[in-house]
Order: structure tokens, then C-alpha cells, then sequence
């Protein structure tokens, strides 16, 4: 079963673009849609859509200039979505 692609699911397509976000603000850069694209593996269409709904669900800050920022409430997914699948992982399941 080596073999089958493994895609990612909606919810680990967010918390990706959520930690392409919290990284490069980290690294003190600008976060534009160009940079998450980059770092996330999505699509233009795609990433722009989704980055709507996290800003419209208060995952994420918008900033002048279509610049992103991680919020408190994005912070604390990450950290959950980083337990639960750890906890998954603790039984043999990937997520």
C-alpha cells in the first residue's frame, strides 16, 4: 500500500495554509498570497477562495494590502489539530 498518493483532506489543507502563515510572520516577512501559495501547495483560485472563508471564520487577520496574519483563534487550531493528530498517530493513523 506503499504506493497510493496520499492526498490531503480540507482540514490539513488549512492547517497548512494557517502554518505557511504563523512561519513567515515568525521569519518576520509579509504574508501575501504569493508566499502561501508557495509555502501551502495551492493553487491562486483555490488559496484565495479558502483564504476568505479563514478570515471570514477569524482564523486569520487580513492586513493592508492583502497581507495575512496568524489570529489567537488560528493559533489555538494549529495547536489542537497538532495534538489531535498526534493522538492519531499514537494509534497508527495518519490524518
Amino acid at each position: 500500500m506503499e504506493n497510493v498518493p496520499v492526498y490531503r483532506n480540507q482540514n490539513r489543507i488549512v492547517a497548512d495554509v494557517l502554518a505557511a502563515v504563523r512561519d513567515a510572520r515568525a521569519e518576520g516577512r509579509d504574508v501575501t498570497v504569493t508566499l502561501v501559495m508557495r509555502k501551502s501547495n495551492l493553487s491562486y483560485s483555490r488559496l484565495t477562495k479558502l483564504l476568505v472563508q479563514l478570515v471570514g471564520s477569524g482564523l486569520l487577520e487580513e492586513r493592508e494590502s492583502r497581507r495575512y496574519a496568524l489570529s489567537q483563534k488560528g493559533l489555538e487550531f494549529l495547536r489542537f489539530y497538532s495534538q489531535f493528530d498526534q493522538f492519531a498517530l499514537s494509534y497508527g493513523v495518519k490524518i
